[in-house]
């Protein structure tokens, strides 16, 4: 985020497009109902579905899914042509604001809503909303970057910002919620192909001498490795033998399971290192028992940047073990050994290599309680608020960004669009919500949401069994018959192991970011007879 959390409380307006945020983010979910109810904040949602941040919203926009870059051209072209933006801002801060114009120029309302499938008037409005607040906010989450166009959906969020003088200051920014609670430090932490920790180019000859120095290496290749997905298809190849999963879930979480599956089949060794026997830990050739987060000592960086400690409450079960103590005694029988690490160590570390984390300090931490990246020595406050004066790289670039459709649209065959997301009562693949009962009381088992119009002419009821079919794989579930999806789209939560939605969906990638294409997948519902025959097989 390059705003904070606390931080949304004082915009003026929110636009919340692709999250779902009560349910995969209720926290931040709470501080958008609070800025809505208590300060007056102006709310648009933007969303497929109906959510209960709609009941709170003055706008609700409901687009098809993966027209996103067609609707921020539409706003943004309103914006431009109604003299709504800030000139001053994209003169001073910004560059490349003509070829960006140019293609926005394309979009007209019409245009815009007739790709989306809403009303041009809707487009307006929203544009006018937005360029016209004293602070506006974009929020987003997964329903933006799961796509094939994550990347331009990203890029059109930065323009809209940019073009209205909605960064670097309070109550504004482009602020993307992380699906997982330590996803942005991990990402921090070096955990991507590309680069070290900090977000240091592994193909920086400096860069690399730096860490050989401080890890007693001779040599850190300088080529990027490859992305999750990546591997998945290099382990289909043949050309990866041996895959160690540490804390993932991807029998689950992960497009086209059956293709996964094959994958992890094909590999000649896996290790699954995880709190709990997961559906990947099902094929593993040797499980390593990892300790839970309350278990150990560390940090956490959240959504927003902000580096908190961890503290130990309980002792691990059985022969669980920290998942640092585990990568230790793994190297040290591949030759390496790197001694007792402590958490405290790993982020003195983790401040000598890293210029974004330089001033955070466990002593620090135990004082102020938390600190936002970056802060470059001991002291320096933290940032709360990113590109404030100027931006990293100078200048605010711009970006020309086109409408492209999806990867795979409905037709005959498969005439819906399938989209996924997730529930308030279980988390992400359910390895820990699914083991606690009250929560399976709550929701015992996997539906998709029809609208009735589509369940009527298909001869479904609510609660009936009915099968759903990609081009990939079947499942089998429950129908939930509701107004909340629009005609010609189901939705269904990927939490559930015996019914997962990802056996649907489409393993597309985008080109730049390799994110595959969960959002969107072309589906055909099977009801009565011909749903008896669709199994799901879970080996």
């Amino acid at each position: 985020m390059t705003n904070s959390i606390d931080d949304l409380e004082k915009a003026d307006c929110i636009l919340v497009i692709g999250s779902n945020t009560t349910e995969g983010h209720p926290i931040i979910g709470l501080r958008i109902k609070r800025a809505v109810m208590k300060n007056g904040c102006r709310l648009i949602v933007a969303e497929p579905r109906h959510i209960r941040l709609c009941y709170y919203a003055g706008q609700w926009i409901r687009q098809k899914p993966g027209t996103d870059v067609a609707l921020l051209n539409g706003m943004m072209n309103v914006i431009l042509s109604e003299g709504l933006a800030d000139e001053d801002f994209i003169r001073e801060r910004t560059e490349g604001f003509e070829e960006f114009r140019k293609t926005v120029e394309q979009y007209p309302p019409e245009r815009a809503a007739e790709i989306c499938g809403v009303e041009a008037e809707e487009i307006r409005r929203a544009a006018r909303t937005f360029a016209s607040a004293e602070s506006a906010a974009i929020v987003y989450a997964m329903g933006i970057t799961q796509h094939t166009t994550g990347v331009d959906n990203v890029l059109s969020l930065a323009n809209l910002a940019m073009l209205t003088g909605n960064l670097g200051k309070e109550g504004a920014g482009v602020n993307p919620l992380r699906g997982q609670n330590n996803v942005q430090g991990a990402c921090d932490m070096g955990g991507l192909p590309n680069v070290f920790t900090g977000y240091q180019p592994v193909s920086d000859p400096k860069v690399r001498e730096k860490f050989e120095a401080a890890w007693g290496v001779d040599y850190l290749p300088g080529n990027p490795g490859l992305t999750l997905t990546e591997m998945t298809d290099a382990a289909h190849r043949g050309d990866v033998k041996v895959l160690y999963i540490m804390g993932e879930n991807p029998v689950i979480s992960d497009p086209d399971i059956r293709h996964l599956k094959e994958a992890l089949e094909r590999v000649e060794f896996l290790v699954v290192q995880d709190i709990f026997l997961t559906e990947t830990a099902a094929y593993a050739d040797v499980v390593l028992p990892s300790a839970s987060f309350a278990e150990k000592e560390g940090t956490f960086t959240n959504t927003d940047r902000r580096v908190q400690r961890v503290r130990k409450a309980v002792e691990p079960p059985g022969e669980a073990r920290e998942d640092s103590w585990i990568i230790a005694q793994v190297a040290a029988r591949l030759g390496y050994d790197m001694g007792y690490i402590s958490a405290e160590k790993v982020m003195e570390e983790i401040a000598s290599l890293t210029p974004s984390y330089g001033g955070i300090s466990y002593q620090r931490l135990e004082k102020e309680g938390e600190l936002r990246w970056p802060c470059p020595d001991a002291e320096h406050p933290g940032t709360p608020i990113l590109h404030v004066g100027k931006f990293t790289r100078g200048k605010g670039l711009f970006s020309a960004v086109e409408y492209k459709p999806p990867a795979e649209e409905p037709d005959e065959e498969y005439p819906f669009i399938l989209t996924t997301g997730r529930l308030l009562a279980h988390y992400h693949t359910g390895s820990m919500t699914r083991r606690v009962e009250p929560l399976n009381e709550l929701v015992p088992r996997n539906r998709v949401w029809i609208n009735p119009a589509d369940a009527e002419r298909l001869g479904v009821a609510d609660g009936d069994e009915v099968g759903l079919q990609s081009r990939r794989g079947a499942i089998k579930l429950e129908a939930k018959v509701t107004r909340k999806v629009s005609e010609g789209v189901v939705f269904v939560p990927f939490h559930f192991g015996e019914s997962p939605a990802n056996a649907l969906t489409n393993s597309a990638l985008d080109p730049v970011a390799k994110i595959p294409e969960l959002k969107v997948a072309a589906v055909r519902v099977l009801a009565g007879e011909d749903a008896k025959g669709v199994t799901y097989d879970m080996a």
